[in-house]
């Protein structure tokens, strides 16, 4: 069904009618100019992200239910690396027309998923025309006592620098995808160029190598917000003292605490916890594991400092691992090789404002 037969109003009315509301702290959601929200007792947290098609996402590969889902989870994955609550969220689409109201129902089932497993309320947003293509704007809203807050300038010499999950996964898993999108590409023009039909028909249930790689694939695909650990910390008594999520890669987010914070730190690549499968992948394309780990985005792991003395207790932590420590500032922001030489940390990490990335 094309958008313009259902137009703004009832297309927002389709894909909403059957929200439910499940926090007190939502007095109103869609249906009205505002969202109307009461947070008595504690402090609100609020944090967007604009996806853009061609820069943040390529629907050669990623479907849009996946897509829906990607989408809130990286919104939700802010408000737990402040130690908050998501709550609410917005959502604000551009759409082109060769979108159908179809297409729009599988982004919403994704962001629905999402925002069912962690007790979020869709509470409103917009939709407008785009001439280049889906964009999208989520805002998550939250909630945390002020006492709780966890912000990245808190980190203190002997403080202990831990990391959840695995890293490097997320963008194996995007090198995999791009690989195999390349293979496939390759094939259509040689086939043109040669005139060949039946290889052009063939083409047209090309299959993606994907065997063995089945869990790069979900890491980049299918992001999980990390509350399960934020969780944990709480249940063991644990309060970081400064905190991120990994969306730009471990290095490019170490060195943002240790900036706000001015301390230094000390990280151990034989401690960065890496899977199998990005061994693997990363010896295939001939990268450098650890370079992948230290740099790689879209991970959203949770990265945190704690002090000292809950040392035992993160040990404890099913799935965190500790990877290093904070130092005064003056000693800099070191990894440590698996031969003890140290090497300086530099933000590898991906920068959406580069002129590489506008390419």
């Amino acid at each position: 069904m094309e958008i313009a037969k259902l137009g703004e109003f009832g297309l927002i009315d389709r894909l909403t009618k059957n929200l439910e509301i499940k926090n007190p702290s939502t007095r109103y959601g869609v249906g009205d100019d505002c969202a109307v929200l009461s947070y008595p007792d504690s402090e609100v947290l609020v944090t967007t992200d604009l996806l853009m098609e061609g820069v943040h996402f390529d629907l050669t590969y990623i479907d849009l239910k996946h897509l829906g889902y990607k989408s809130a989870m990286v919104n939700i994955s802010d408000v737990f690396a402040m130690n908050g609550t998501p709550r609410q969220l917005t959502v604000s689409l551009a759409l082109s027309k060769r979108f159908c109201v179809e297409d729009m129902e599988l982004f919403y089932e994704g962001l629905r998923l999402a925002c069912e497993k962690w007790g979020v309320d869709i509470v409103g947003g917009d939709t407008t025309s785009s001439y280049t293509g889906l964009a999208i704007s989520i805002t998550c809203i939250g909630e945390a006592r002020k006492e709780d807050i966890v912000y990245r300038n808190g980190a203190r010499p002997t403080d202990l620098v831990c990391v959840s999950g695995d890293l490097g996964a997320a963008y194996m898993g995007l090198q995999l995808l791009e690989r195999e999108k390349s293979v496939y590409y390759q094939q259509v023009e040689e086939a043109r160029k040669k005139g060949d039909k039946r290889a052009l028909e063939e083409l047209a249930d090309f299959s993606p190598d994907f065997s063995g790689k089945e869990y790069l694939l979900q890491r980049q695909l299918q992001t999980e917000a990390r509350g399960d650990i934020v969780r944990k910390l709480r249940e063991a008594g644990i309060r970081p003292t400064a905190m991120m999520d990994v969306s730009d890669g471990l290095s490019s987010e170490l060195m943002h605490i240790c900036k706000q914070s001015h301390v230094g730190c000390r990280i151990y690549e034989k401690e960065l916890p890496i899977d199998y499968q990005t061994a693997v992948m990363a010896e295939e394309l001939n990268m450098n594991v650890t370079t992948c780990a230290l740099n790689g985005g879209e991970d959203y792991e949770l990265l945190f400092t704690a002090p000292i003395g809950d040392l035992d207790k993160i040990k404890e932590l099913e799935d965190v691992r500790l990877i290093g420590h904070i130092t005064e500032e003056k000693f800099g922001q070191l990894l440590v090789t698996r031969d003890n030489q140290e090497f300086e940390l530099k933000a590898q990490g991906w920068n959406p404002l580069s002129s590489e990335s506008n390419a």
